[in-house]
């Protein structure tokens, strides 16, 4: 069975802009996924910031692989692209994908932005199985192809419905930051059994730290 994107139905916004996380988007309270669905769904991106100017800042570091202490994950990062405004889906269960167009680690202001699958068609849980039990304060351990680890701090977690994912929130969300922020995204909320889809989407934002 095919695996459709998170936000398929979403077309993403192209023109690069920097935004900062908006105070609306802060966690009032846990999120958690209430049901497993057949057909699992993964999140979306959007392309980040192009730096005109050749040298203007280091380009970065492609994130290879993830730790998280708290939920138990430990897992490899491919990358993944965006194709006509939709973010292609991470090629199985139990890696979490980093799509090309957004920001690397290391670069001063960019919104590095991972999504990985809630669960998984004849496998279950999957990577991001427990992602929405992450808290504030939360360490996420990324490490970068030239082995260097970035650590980065959970800011809020919160569960956005469907109808709720306009081209405004979804750049809120997924768009280039002016400081160096990492997004998870994944599913969450009551699987519609009519539309093959998640009811909502579970968006974790975290914040560099120094270790």
């Amino acid at each position: 069975m095919a695996v459709t994107s998170s936000f398929a139905s979403v077309r993403l916004p192209l023109a690069p802009q920097v935004v900062a996380a908006a105070p609306s988007l802060l966690a009032q309270g846990g999120v958690a996924p209430r049901e497993l669905g057949e057909q699992p769904t993964t999140g979306g991106a959007r392309p980040g910031p192009v730096n005109a100017v050749p040298g203007l800042r280091s380009p970065g570091v492609l994130p290879v692989a993830m730790r998280i202490e708290t939920i138990e994950l430990d897992a490899s990062i491919e990358q993944q692209q965006i194709v006509d405004g939709v973010m292609q889906n991470p090629s199985g269960p139990f890696v979490v994908a980093w799509y090309k167009e957004t920001g690397r680690l290391g670069e001063a202001s960019n919104n590095v932005v991972l999504a990985g699958h809630l669960d998984y068609w004849d496998v279950g849980p999957a990577i991001f199985y427990d992602v929405w039990k992450l808290e504030e304060g939360d360490r996420v351990e990324v490490t970068g192809k030239n082995g260097a680890v970035f650590v980065y701090r959970v800011d809020w977690v919160q569960a956005y419905k469907m109808e709720e994912l306009d081209s405004a929130t979804i750049q809120e969300i997924i768009g280039p930051t002016p400081t160096e922020n990492l997004t998870l995204i994944t599913c969450g909320g009551t699987f519609d059994y009519a539309t093959g889809e998640y009811e909502e989407r579970v968006i974790v934002r975290a914040t560099r730290i120094t270790g």
